[in-house]
């Protein structure tokens, strides 16, 4: 019964989800609901103790990854440095490469720092005019932009600046570079796959005669197609110096700050010690990306001076909504930790998947297709069980960085169902339907799920990391 319970609380956020209905609102519903069919006199303490204190836990440590990714998006967009690499690319690959430029485009963009859910706004106008001119169906755009932005650079390659790859690093001590080598043999084979997944659909569409499609919604009018932007090697910088700096803040706090910052030294004796470890990696990626607002503001200060307040306001909108709808399944998932059917179900799991890669593995790829959040399923598995990760790891001889990469990789693999927010917002703003263009997006996420167990394979027939 505590199992069904725990089942029925999962399912109800799944279905609000996919209904379209805030995460923010029915994550607490549903965990007081679990709760309530459990033991009903812990509703209100769980609820005060647990939900809301994972809540605010996990904004207080990501807030401002969120934050500065959604402004460097906007920045990289009202600058015309995102239109810059993207001419550059198509000039690159060719117009007839519409899908390899697209890809190639995204993975820079959120390689580079700019928020994978701003990426899709940016690339969307010139990805539906270069496959206008290419012929090719736009049903196969958001598969596309998807493969581009939420694959292998999103958690996969190391340093990266997403959410996804950060999240790890507060529960393993690890840092962004966790296990370089598989994150790169991760990373390559879903472009290579995807990328040949892609193909084979736009030459099937082909053969049949089918080209770009008429009467389409949100169709994007580019009236300042033959505008003068910045040369693309002024446009690439903010996104190299964010991974230059990435690299170089996280080999330099530690030495500076050592493992803990005592505020009694600094003659604050009320705030307990900092662990420096828990929050180096994040404080690396701020630093960059900070570093590359200004370096942007400064170089395009004629353009962004412009859009600057309207921009910034949208971005921060953007950032506490998704903060606090992955906050929210965060606190719902440690009120489902804490029920009698987690530890059944974690027991369960534990002696059937004795491997802890694999266990990591299968647990937070469940857990975040079930609540359609990559960052909110990671959160749910490593808050309630990071410590017996780390354990069996440590008995198997296992470095954290290996589960670190694992974890990371996992949460985006069966994030993306049909209830994803991501995916929702790619498909409005790309104005076609789940019907439509959600089978391609599908298929990039079984190939995405496929790339983890590759890595584990890959780890231990070989022990690289």
């Amino acid at each position: 019964m505590d199992v069904l319970i725990l089942v029925a609380a999962l399912a109800l956020l799944m279905f609000v989800a996919y209904r379209g209905f805030s995460v923010i609102v029915f994550a607490p519903i549903a965990a007081i609901l679990a709760v309530l069919l459990t033991q009903p006199n812990f509703v209100l303490p769980f609820f005060s103790g647990i939900f809301m204190e994972r809540l605010t836990g996990f904004v207080k440590l990501y807030f401002p990854v969120f934050l500065l990714g959604a402004i460097f998006g906007k920045m990289m967009e009202v600058s015309g440095f995102a239109r810059s690499i993207m001419r550059a690319v198509i000039g690159a690959v060719g117009p007839s490469r519409a899908m390899l430029a697209i890809v190639l485009v995204c993975a820079i963009l959120t390689y580079g720092g700019v928020s994978l859910f701003v990426v899709g706004f940016a690339v969307y106008p010139f990805g539906a005019e270069l496959f206008r001119l290419a012929r090719i169906p736009k049903r196969l755009l958001p598969g596309t932009i998807g493969l581009g932005a939420a694959t292998f650079t999103m958690d996969a390659l190391p340093g990266s600046p997403q959410i996804q790859n950060i999240i790890p690093t507060t529960f393993f001590h690890t840092d962004s570079w966790a296990a370089p080598w598989l994150g790169v043999i991760g990373g390559v084979f879903v472009f290579v796959i995807g990328m040949l997944y892609l193909e084979r659909r736009r030459r099937q569409a082909q053969k049949t005669g089918e080209g770009y499609g008429d009467g389409h919604l949100n169709e994007p009018h580019l009236e300042d197609a033959g505008e003068k932007l910045a040369h693309p090697l002024v446009a690439v910088a903010p996104l190299f110096l964010v991974g230059v700096l990435n690299r170089v803040f996280t080999l330099a706090i530690p030495s500076f700050y050592g493992k803990q910052f005592d505020f009694a030294g600094a003659g604050v004796k009320a705030v307990p010690a900092l662990d420096v470890d828990k929050v180096a990696a994040l404080w690396a990626v701020e630093g960059a990306i900070l570093a590359a607002i200004l370096l942007v503001v400064v170089t395009a200060w004629t353009r962004v001076k412009k859009a600057f307040a309207h921009a910034s306001q949208a971005a921060v909108g953007g950032a506490m909504l998704a903060a606090l709808n992955t906050g929210s399944e965060y606190g719902f998932g440690a009120v489902v930790a804490a029920l009698p059917g987690f530890k059944v179900i974690s027991d369960f799991l534990s002696s059937t998947l004795r491997d802890p890669l694999m266990n990591v593995a299968v647990t937070t790829n469940a857990l975040a297709g079930i609540t359609g959040s990559a960052s909110g399923g990671m959160s749910i598995a490593l808050g309630a069980m990071a410590q017996t990760y780390l354990d069996a790891a440590a008995a198997a001889g296992i470095p954290p960085e290996v589960l670190h990469r694992v974890a990371a990789m996992a949460s985006g693999g069966m994030d993306s169902l049909p209830h994803n927010g991501a995916v929702i917002t790619l498909l409005t703003v790309t104005g076609l339907t789940h019907r439509q263009s959600y089978g391609d997006i599908f298929a990039i996420t079984l190939i995405k799920t496929s790339a983890v167990f590759l890595v584990i394979l890959v780890y231990n027939l070989t022990g690289l990391r």
